[in-house]
């Protein structure tokens, strides 16, 4: 469920349903969901009690997938490391699922390419 932070969900609660951003939850599996509302923003917490469940409204981003992908224009030198959410090529550029934010040069910029290539492919899904 943490994996779910940031994402576009919907919360499915006896009080009925809503769809929102998912800010957090705690270790007791409590939620706050924050929605936009006419003005401004609204923050609403959901006690675990009377969560029925939460749907994942967007398509999750594949790190696998596109390391891969890295991997046929890098052959050897990328690193999946799902520990930090992050893909490692040639030990000096970092890719996470919000771009390159690591790295320099004509390597960075191929695999800013293949980034964008991916995002691309990913947005004309849905």
């Amino acid at each position: 469920m943490f994996s779910m932070i940031g994402k576009k969900v919907k919360v499915v609660a006896e009080s009925g349903e809503e769809s929102g951003t998912f800010l957090a939850a705690d270790s007791n599996l409590n939620v706050i969901l924050e929605t936009k509302i006419e003005g401004g923003i609204k923050k609403v917490v959901y006690s675990s009690k009377e969560i029925r469940k939460i749907v994942l409204l967007e398509e999750p981003f594949d790190l696998k997938t596109l390391a891969d992908r890295l991997n046929k224009v890098f052959p050897g030198l990328v690193k999946l490391r799902e520990d930090i959410e992050a893909i490692i090529i040639m030990d000096k550029i970092k890719v996470t699922k919000t771009g390159v934010v690591e790295g320099s040069g004509p390597s960075a910029d191929k695999v800013k390419q293949v980034y964008d290539s991916y995002l691309q492919e990913l947005s004309s899904k849905k």
